[in-house]
């Protein structure tokens, strides 16, 4: 650290180079950090030739240097902008060789000089400068501002360590202003723009000043500093001292024989991992980071993350299972009892309680996926098979997860981790073998943090799953006696790896007389015991449900219909709980009620309601779907058509029509491409069987035709819809009417053969619950029929075509242009 050093009364003066008419030449000395000020002494590090050249010229000589600070320390070669303007005359009072090849200088400064011009000499830079006499001022606001400096520098100096404690000693000796401004400045840790602005400051005054606001400004941060140091040894004091009293309390529990908490936590720990049956290579892991964990301060953060960890180690179950109930009959009737239809399903899950029966614990859980539209009864159907064979139920929701750890896990590394929704169940579970169903399958996301859906095909492959690895127990954990059920909505969201694990039960939309069964068998029950009604207070009857069903519904499964039954539970509880309020009309703000208060009210007995087809309304109010055909009369240029999506199956019209134009196709109501391609094969298969169809082939070139598929905000796309839109097309050029009775599916091809399509049930069931009549398919795919609930097939005409013309003869009925 620099210090003053203040030559003797009788020191022999040092030579200095005499001035010209235009000042004095002296080696340069530039440095690339920090400044050196007058009559202040300090060490220099140089690795530059040119200066090491000056430094020996300067040390044999007994002559003086220019010592000055570069304004970029990364220049080697230097130029008069690249220094500061004013440098500081020095002696070279030592210089030392260092290993490295660089010397360390020690040099004392003497007086404040301007840079006029430098020169590279051979062999080192050479300066014109001018010396710059100090300004002194001897006033009494002089003396002032040296006090105030001093006491300022009294309080940095005791709080800062970096300066010496004899720096305001030596600042105490200095008499001149100027000086002691130098001084100072010497000793604060300044950026070299700072002390340069000090150094080119020739009045004392205000070189003072500008040295005060800077041991301001480092008495603020010096004082912070303190404060925050103050604190933290106090903590740290704190814990210590709780260290120490926690080493004697255990001293005394073990004199007294008392047991140590943490000892105690630790046996309990060893207790846990011993009676959770665990594998070896598990049972290992945990009492090593037992023994770790009793080896280290009780007070350190780790003992909580090893505490945890053995938590979750001994709290998911390793051996604990329960058993199985292979009663078929049981079964079979806690099946029925929970769920009406779904023959499929249940014909499933007692083949496989058949197998468990024959094969024992050979047989490997099944993994099967419930796919199928909202309501149908694909979770609670997962809760009464693990009813029906006696094993604990676990729910996880996946949709929206979108990061691997919420099915894998945290790394134990990252501060709060914890496992993944998997082990988090199979505690929940609390056995081995519960039935796990993973919720919304299809609703799996993906982004940076990586795949859920990869993670899951290590979960869902029986190959895999007996070696589950979660990142935070980071041990095996055996997940083949898992009984596993996904479900989703649709399966193309579903990756092909993940969807090849699965067995694939498909549960299509209700048809119109299982709602009915649902809704007086499960439904009506459920819902007048939860509203606090009695089958006396409330009935419904079977054509009142169905017309709820037809005109206030319009889904694949009984959810809303579940909810508008619910509805009018609520009018009628309110009727038999308040009579009175729900007979008197509603009151103005501020007026009040005649007669006696709500509270002395006594309710009169209310005759039984029924909710039939007639007085449906009065609850529902006016219907919100149309049950049957969706046009009036059939028209020219609209056809019918169906179409799979998510909540099931719907019907849809495509709507053709032609005007004067030059013979451009227009295709609206958000169609995909392939939709698009479907529309543009229907036009050209008419375009090439104009002649047989009657058509005029300048029709083609003298009319735009525009297609339309309502409803248009709803995104539409597959190639299901061509021989509708082709019928739609021919039937707008031909002006012959089409059906409004019936609804066709199928793919068209250029030479007008229908190909067969996908989603056929949920295809039928909707045209069924539109009360269609006629269904048009693809003949080849005749043996999907074999899935069709009968009662649908006893009610629908199906019609199977090879090609277009088996088509237009059902849509047209054999009708001429204009019938």
């Amino acid at each position: 650290m620099p210090r003053r050093q203040r030559p003797s009364d009788d020191a022999k003066p040092l030579p200095r180079a005499k001035p010209d008419s235009t000042g004095m030449m002296l080696p340069l000395l530039p440095r690339r950090r920090g400044l050196l000020y007058p009559n202040t002494a300090g060490a220099i590090l140089i690795g530059r030739k040119s200066s090491l050249r000056a430094v020996d010229f300067a040390t044999n000589g007994d002559s003086m240097v220019a010592v000055v600070t570069q304004r970029d320390p990364a220049l080697s070669e230097i130029g008069m902008g690249d220094l500061y303007p004013y440098a500081t005359e020095a002696t070279i009072q030592r210089a030392l060789r260092l290993p490295d090849g660089t010397t360390q200088v020690w040099v004392q400064g003497l007086r404040r000089l301007r840079i006029v011009e430098i020169t590279k000499g051979d062999p080192y830079y050479m300066a014109r400068v001018e010396p710059v006499e100090d300004l002194a001022d001897a006033s009494v606001g002089a003396e002032a501002l040296s006090r105030a400096v001093l006491a300022l520098f009294e309080k940095v100096a005791r709080l800062a360590p970096s300066i010496p404690e004899d720096a305001y000693v030596l600042a105490m000796n200095i008499d001149e202003p100027g000086g002691l401004a130098d001084f100072v400045a010497s000793t604060l840790n300044l950026e070299d723009e700072e002390g340069a602005d000090i150094l080119a400051t020739d009045d004392s005054r205000q070189r003072l000043e500008k040295v005060s606001i800077h041991l301001a400004k480092e008495l603020d941060v010096l004082e912070l500093q303190g404060k925050i140091h103050t604190r933290v040894q106090d903590e740290l004091d704190k814990s210590q001292r709780e260290y120490f009293l926690r080493e004697q309390m255990k001293a005394i529990q073990r004199e007294l024989g008392e047991t140590d908490p943490a000892a105690k936590d630790a046996y309990d720990l060893r207790e846990r991992i011993a009676a959770a049956g665990m594998p070896d290579v598990a049972r290992k892991k945990a009492e090593d980071e037992l023994r770790r964990m009793e080896g280290i301060p009780s007070a350190s953060p780790e003992v909580g993350v090893i505490r945890n960890y053995l938590d979750w180690l001994t709290s998911v179950p390793w051996s604990k299972a329960t058993d199985d109930n292979l009663d078929l009959d049981h079964a079979a009737t806690v099946l029925d009892a929970h769920h009406y239809g779904l023959s499929k399903v249940k014909e499933r899950i007692l083949e496989f309680m058949a197998v468990r029966q024959l094969a024992k614990d050979a047989h490997r859980s099944p993994i099967l996926c419930f796919v199928g539209p909202p309501g149908v009864g694909k979770t609670s159907l997962g809760r009464s098979i693990a009813e029906a064979l006696g094993r604990k139920f676990v729910r996880v929701s996946l949709g929206g997860i979108r990061d691997e750890a919420e099915i894998r896990g945290h790394r134990r590394t990252y501060v709060g981790a914890l496992p993944g929704r998997i082990v988090h169940g199979m505690k929940q579970a609390g056995t081995i073998n519960p039935l796990f169903m993973l919720d919304e399958i299809d609703k799996l996301g993906t982004d940076f943090r990586g795949d859920p859906s990869s993670a899951l095909l290590e979960v869902l492959d029986p190959e895999q799953n007996h070696a589950f690895s979660d990142h935070y127990l980071d041990v095996d954990y055996d997940l083949s006696k898992v009984m596993f059920i996904a479900t989703a909505n649709m399966l193309d969201p579903v990756i092909p790896a993940l969807r090849d694990r699965m067995e694939i039960i498909e549960l299509p939309g209700y048809i119109e007389d299982e709602k009915l069964h649902i809704a007086q068998q499960f439904l009506v029950p459920k819902q007048l015991l939860e509203h606090g009604l009695t089958k006396h207070q409330l009935t419904f009857t079977a054509a009142g449900l169905r017309k709820m069903s037809r005109e206030y519904t319009h889904e694949a499964g009984v959810r809303n219909l579940e909810r508008e039954i619910g509805g009018i539970c609520r009018k009628v509880a309110r009727r038999l709980a308040g009579p009175a309020a729900a007979a008197a009309p509603a009151k103005g703000k501020g007026q009040k009620a005649k007669g006696k208060s709500a509270k002395n009210v006594t309710p009169k007995p209310m005759a039984g309601v029924a909710i039939t087809n007639a007085n449906i309304e009065e609850y529902l109010g006016p219907p919100k779907f149309s049950w049957g055909a969706r046009e009036e009369r059939d028209e020219v240029g609209v056809a019918t058509g169906v179409a799979r999506t998510e909540l099931g199956g719907d019907v849809l019209g495509v709507e053709v029509t032609l005007m004067p134009g030059k013979g451009g196709l227009t295709l609206t109501g958000q169609l995909g491409d392939v939709m698009r391609e479907s529309a543009q094969a229907a036009l050209s298969y008419a375009r090439s069987r104009s002649a047989e169809l009657g058509i005029k082939q300048e029709m083609f070139d003298k009319t735009d035709i525009h297609v339309h598929v309502p409803a248009g905000a709803v995104p539409k796309e597959g190639p299901s819809a061509g021989i509708t839109i082709a019928t739609a097309l021919i039937s707008a050029l031909t002006k012959r009417p089409i059906s409004r009775h019936v609804a066709m599916t199928g793919e068209i091809t250029l030479r007008g053969r229908v190909l067969p399509v996908g989603g056929l049930k949920e295809k039928i069931l909707a045209a069924h619950r539109a009360g269609i009549k006629t269904f048009v398919l693809p003949k080849r795919n005749e043996k999907d029929l074999a899935e069709i609930p009968p009662a649908v097939l006893r009610d629908l005409r199906f019609v199977f075509a090879g090609d277009m013309a088996d088509v237009l003869e059902v849509a047209f009925q054999n009708r001429r242009p204009g019938q």
